[in-house]
């Protein structure tokens, strides 16, 4: 009897908790799918080739799992507590049919259970094609075709961990519901959903000061910040705790202050007030948000975290690509350090081991860098001299312009991109005639593979020019051995900038919705009499709404304002390391936050429009 009472119940709470449900399941595919990369192609190509970073990627993911699962245990621990709330009146209906306190928390108990094997099937379906996804996205970011590492697998390792973590957490949530039931008193059961929060007018100048006190709090968090920097602000801990101090005090004031300082204002203007169900409506919202600016204030700070963190690590990320195409104009770089004893013919040397230059390269230069003599170039501290027609030719090949100011030139230091790798050497450029007076110190070629089969013709390649390296000076550098190091490092910024904003995301969004679900449930008997006084279906539905978008709109929007201040300082740290692509990140967060933030307000939304409809 108690298992078929328990799926009616689970059944019937896919229509009325889907919200719910949807964070429950995508909890365990977040967790899944970031738990899983040691099975995804990118990080097994990057084990292949012994990239070191991948046992830090996967330390530090073990590491984070468990502090997003503290974060999702207390998201699940709250939403159950809404929940929990919303059915007082059928568990105390449920005593007075004759069950025991026990019975109805073994109901609980099963419900909690069904539930929880429900969201872990579905949650591990979704993370198998997220972490295809995922996968997918990774494999892309190489420079080579690695599709073959492509395919839709199963991470036993992850599921059997997703299944531990989740499995404590439900554990824990029905012995908590358990003990709550079993100590609730039959008539707070019954009357449960009839008590109502009691609206304490605030005097207007009261507010008006916690406002003004919240902005200025605000504002000399922002300076801290903006003056000091980033790295100085959080490095120092006697900057850093007063600019978080003054952040979070500063929100706490405004969001507690609005309570006053709207009613007033609106009450002012009664064509506003009175106009369809606005009294209602603004009533509704400002008696949670009186009792309730502590968990706006935490929403808020998640939403900083979420927007600050993503961002960040995307716009990290553009710029470790930037600076590995800075670092890697050729494809491949060959240094004949011994170029001042012997020269080497690279397309004989090529041909002899069996690799046709012609067809398997796009472009090749053979450069050479000389000996400055001051004597002849007139310049002490550059270290060689390079022919400006090497130089010109080397810019061409990039679709860059050519040097043209007079010879022999300053000193360039060689971040120009002028080989892949660093060389090492300060020069300074020198006409073709004045470089015959000066003797070979290096030999460096150049080239650029054909655009099939890229890391075929690097191993034949290198398996050619290796072998020199015994009886000549020579170091080969490419652009993929490069491109595979700095991979480890956009990856480690990417997976954790997006598993944690991903979380923090959906832990504020999902908050929300079970606040806005539930106020929904206990406003059923308002609306009920809203319909007998006159108001129509669309007035009530839209009431409904607005509530929603107010809940949902005001932390958003001084988190915005928030991450805009912060993401001006870290871009200032992003920023010594390369460019920064500041227009894609954003816009690649806006639609992260649209898809997640906006999916979660949208069925928020119409939840609260069918219970209204229902009421």
């Amino acid at each position: 009897m108690f298992f078929k009472l328990a799926l009616r119940n689970v059944a019937r709470s896919f229509q009325d908790y889907g919200v719910y449900l949807l964070t429950l399941t995508f909890g365990v595919c977040l967790f899944y799918t970031f738990n899983s990369l040691d099975g995804q192609g990118a990080m097994l190509y990057l084990a292949k080739n012994g990239n070191p970073i991948v046992d830090s990627i996967m330390v530090l993911m073990d590491v984070f799992s468990v502090f997003v699962a503290v974060v999702l245990a207390c998201l699940i621990l709250y939403a159950d507590r809404f929940l929990l709330r919303r059915r007082k009146r059928e568990l105390g209906t449920y005593l007075l049919l004759g069950l025991s306190q026990g019975q109805v928390s073994r109901l609980l108990f099963l419900e909690t259970g069904l539930i929880g094997l429900i969201s872990l099937a579905a949650g591990l379906g979704l993370g198998v094609l997220a972490s295809y996804g995922m996968s997918a996205l990774t494999l892309s970011m190489f420079e080579m075709d690695l599709s073959g590492l492509l395919a839709v697998s199963f991470s036993p390792r992850a599921a059997g961990k997703t299944v531990l973590y989740f499995g404590i957490i439900f554990l824990l949530v029905m012995v908590l519901s358990g003990v709550q039931v079993s100590r609730a008193r039959l008539i707070e059961l019954i009357h449960g959903e009839r008590k109502n929060e009691v609206l304490k007018p605030r005097p207007l100048a009261v507010a008006v000061f916690q406002f003004v006190l919240g902005v200025a709090c605000l504002l000399a968090a922002y300076a801290i910040l903006l003056i000091f920097g980033m790295a100085l602000a959080v490095a120092v801990p006697f900057l850093c705790f007063p600019m978080l101090g003054l952040g979070t005090l500063g929100t706490l004031l405004i969001f507690r202050s609005l309570s006053g300082f709207v009613m007033r204002f609106v009450q002012s203007r009664p064509e506003l007030y009175f106009k369809n169900l606005n009294l209602f409506t603004l009533r509704q919202w400002i008696s949670k948000v009186h009792t309730t600016y502590l968990a706006q204030t935490v929403v808020c700070i998640l939403l900083l975290l979420a927007i600050g963190i993503t961002a960040s690590s995307l716009g990290l990320n553009s710029t470790l690509t930037a600076m590995t195409d800075k670092d890697a104009p050729f494809d491949i770089t060959v240094q004949n350090q011994s170029g001042d004893v012997q020269l080497l013919d690279f397309d004989r040397v090529l041909r002899e081991g069996g690799f046709d230059p012609d067809t398997r390269l796009a472009w090749s230069h053979d450069t050479c860098f000389y000996y400055n003599d001051a004597a002849v170039t007139g310049y002490e501290q550059a270290s060689a001299a390079l022919r400006v027609s090497d130089y010109n030719a080397l810019m061409a090949r990039q679709g860059k312009p050519g040097y043209s100011g007079p010879l022999p030139s300053e000193d360039i230091t060689f971040g120009t991109q002028l080989t892949t790798g660093n060389l090492g050497l300060t020069c300074i450029l020198v006409s073709d005639e004045m470089a015959r007076q000066l003797e070979i110190r290096r030999q460096v070629w150049s080239a650029d593979y054909a655009q099939d089969s890229k890391e075929e013709t690097e191993e034949q390649l290198l398996r050619i020019i290796r072998p020199l390296n015994i009886t000549l000076a020579v170091r080969a550098e490419t652009r993929l051995s490069i491109y595979s190091d700095m991979m480890g490092n956009k990856f480690l910024a990417l997976f954790l900038g997006l598993y944690l904003g991903f979380t923090f995301l959906l832990a504020a969004a999902a908050v929300l919705a079970l606040q806005q679900l539930s106020q929904a449930a206990d406003n059923t008997g308002r609306y009920a009499i809203l319909r007998r006084l006159g108001a129509e279906e669309r007035q009530v539905s839209r009431s409904a709404t607005q509530q929603v978008a107010l809940a949902f709109l005001l932390p958003l929007a001084l988190a915005l304002i928030h991450s805009v201040v912060g993401m001006r300082a870290a871009n200032d740290i992003i920023a010594t390391a390369g460019r920064i692509d500041s227009a894609a990140s954003s816009l690649v967060t806006a639609g992260v936050l649209l898809a997640v933030y906006g999916g979660y307000f949208l069925a928020t939304a119409l939840a609260c429009r069918r219970m209204a409809k229902n009421a």
